[in-house]
């Protein structure tokens, strides 16, 4: 059953290092502005998400075989043998570091995002701003009148 935890926790160990290669490559297409290949690894990314918590969910099932009740592997480390805790502490410990890792990448990637849709937003109201008629403006009978602050809808004939 050990045997089984340890399987499961260094697939968990090798998926977070696939995401954090993930990550970097999502980062890159960012800086180089490719909408598609970032949707792509967002695909991804989130697959990945998903297997990662079928891998916790079996986890937590073999955790709760080896000890009822239980719900995390460190509180089952102390029922067993000095080699085999010592060496679930090593993974688990491998683990937070890569979660660590890999929650920093993404809140880069998080702000990345974040400044580039400021960026955009800025330059569509920068846009807008420019578009709009200052002062007067012809109105729908051909006519000047004064212009509306805010865009409408113009219709009439040709």
């Amino acid at each position: 059953m050990i045997g089984r935890i340890q399987e499961n926790l260094s697939r968990q160990l090798k998926a977070l290092g696939l995401l954090e290669e993930l990550l970097e490559e999502e980062f890159s297409y960012l800086k180089t502005s490719k909408p598609q290949a970032v949707s792509r690894v967002e695909i991804s990314i989130q697959e990945l998400m998903r297997q990662l918590t079928v891998e916790r969910l079996s986890l937590r099932a073999l955790v709760q075989e080896v000890r009822p009740g239980a719900k995390r592997v460190r509180e089952i480390l102390d029922g067993l043998e000095p080699e085999q805790g010592e060496a679930l502490r090593t993974i688990l410990s491998d683990l937070d570091h890569a979660e660590q890792v890999c929650a920093r990448r993404a809140a880069k990637n998080q702000n990345l995002v974040l400044a580039l849709f400021q960026q955009s937003r800025n330059l569509l109201q920068y846009l807008q701003d420019r578009i709009l008629p200052k002062g007067t403006a012809y109105a729908a009978s051909g006519r000047m009148a004064r212009a509306a602050s805010n865009p409408t809808l113009v219709t009439g004939r040709l």
